[in-house]
C-alpha cells in the first residue's frame, strides 16, 4: 500500500456564496504551476487558488457565470460537473500558457469547458474564454452510451481525455486528440469537435470484488508514462454517487499497459493528482471528494521510489 500524509484541509477565505461552506468540498482535479495549486471543484463555478507552499486559506476565481442552487439535488441537476483541468502550453494569444478545465459530458448541462489564461508568474491574467463540448461529447457517446470525462492531460503532442467507467458500464478508456489541433479549436473557434476525436484506446484497471476500479484523474510525467488516480465507486451510472471501495494510483505506459498500481492508504476517494518523477522518486500531491458539502477536502502526499519494468 502507498501511505498518504495530510498536508491540509481545502479552507477558503470566503465562500462562493452565502449558505455554502467556506472550504471546497468536492475536489476534482488538481495541477500546481510554480508556487500554485489549481483546484476545480465538480459542484462549484469557481477554480480555487492555494499556495502550494503554504496551509493559508485559499481563494476562488469565477469561470461559469450563474449562481447554483443550495439545495443539494438541484445542484447536482445545474452544476457544469468540472472533472479535468489540465495545464495548456503556450500559444496564440497566451504566451505563458493556459489551464483547460472540462465538464464531464454526463449530462446536457455538462459539456463546456474553459480557458483560463496564466501570466509569467503562473497566476490567472484574468481572459476566459468559454468552450462548447457538445459535439465532441456526441461523437463519444456514440461509443460510450454516456460520456464521463474524469482526466485531461497534456503527454506529449496528444491531448488525452479520460473516460470513466462504473458498474453498469465498465470500460475505461484513453480518448487521444492531438494537441496542436485541439490547441487551434480552442483559440480561434472555442470549441472542440468532433473531428478531433482519434484512437480510442480502452484501458482495463480490474476490479474491487464487483466493482471496476475506474480512472478519477491523470497527470503527464517527464519521462512519457502517465500517473493516475483511480477509484471503485459503487455506482451503476455517471450521474449517481456511490460508496467508495477501493482507491488507487498507478501508471501506464505509452502504449497502454499498465506499468503499476497500488492501493493508497487510507482509503479517500482522490480525484486529482500532480506529480514529479526524479531520479526514480515519484512525489505526488492529490486532492479528495468525500461527497458531502459539509466535509472539507483534502490535500495529501505521497512519495513513491519506482523502478522500471
Amino acid at each position: 500500500m502507498i501511505p498518504l500524509t495530510e498536508l491540509r484541509t481545502l479552507t477558503l477565505r470566503e465562500a462562493s456564496r452565502p449558505g455554502r461552506p467556506a472550504h471546497v468540498s468536492a475536489a476534482s482535479g488538481l495541477v500546481r504551476v510554480r508556487d500554485r495549486l489549481y483546484v476545480i471543484a465538480d459542484d462549484e463555478n469557481h477554480i480555487a487558488v492555494f499556495g502550494a507552499e503554504d496551509d493559508e486559506p485559499g481563494g476562488l476565481a469565477r469561470i461559469f457565470a450563474g449562481t447554483l442552487p443550495l439545495e443539494r439535488k438541484a445542484r447536482k441537476r445545474n452544476k457544469a460537473d468540472v472533472e479535468a483541468i489540465a495545464k495548456l502550453p503556450p500559444f496564440e494569444g497566451h504566451a505563458h500558457g493556459a489551464l483547460f478545465t472540462m465538464g464531464s459530458g454526463s449530462t446536457g448541462a455538462r459539456c463546456s469547458g474553459v480557458v483560463l489564461g496564466l501570466d509569467a508568474s503562473g497566476a490567472l491574467d484574468g481572459t476566459r474564454a468559454e468552450i462548447q463540448l457538445t459535439a465532441l461529447y456526441a461523437r463519444i457517446e456514440e461509443r460510450f452510451g454516456k460520456p464521463n470525462t474524469e482526466g485531461a492531460v497534456v503527454l506529449g503532442d496528444e491531448l488525452l481525455l479520460l473516460q470513466r467507467g462504473n458498474k453498469g458500464d465498465r470500460r475505461n478508456a484513453r480518448l487521444h486528440l492531438d494537441l496542436a489541433a485541439a490547441i487551434e479549436a480552442l483559440a480561434t473557434r472555442q470549441t472542440l469537435g468532433a473531428d478531433l476525436l482519434g484512437a480510442i484506446e480502452p484501458i482495463d484497471l480490474g476490479r474491487a470484488g464487483d466493482i471496476p476500479i475506474c480512472f478519477t484523474d491523470g497527470a503527464a510525467l517527464d519521462d512519457g508514462r502517465m500517473l493516475f488516480t483511480a477509484i471503485a465507486e459503487d455506482t451503476r451510472d455517471a450521474y449517481e454517487d456511490g460508496a467508495c471501495q477501493a482507491a488507487r494510483i498507478g501508471i501506464l505506459r505509452d502504449d497502454g499497459k499498465l506499468d503499476w498500481m497500488e492501493e493508497v492508504d487510507p482509503r479517500h476517494k482522490v480525484e486529482g493528482i500532480d506529480a514529479t518523477l526524479e531520479n526514480g522518486v515519484l512525489r505526488a500531491l492529490l486532492v479528495t471528494d468525500a461527497d458531502d458539502a459539509e466535509v472539507p477536502a483534502t490535500l495529501l502526499a505521497c512519495e513513491v521510489a519506482l523502478t522500471r519494468g
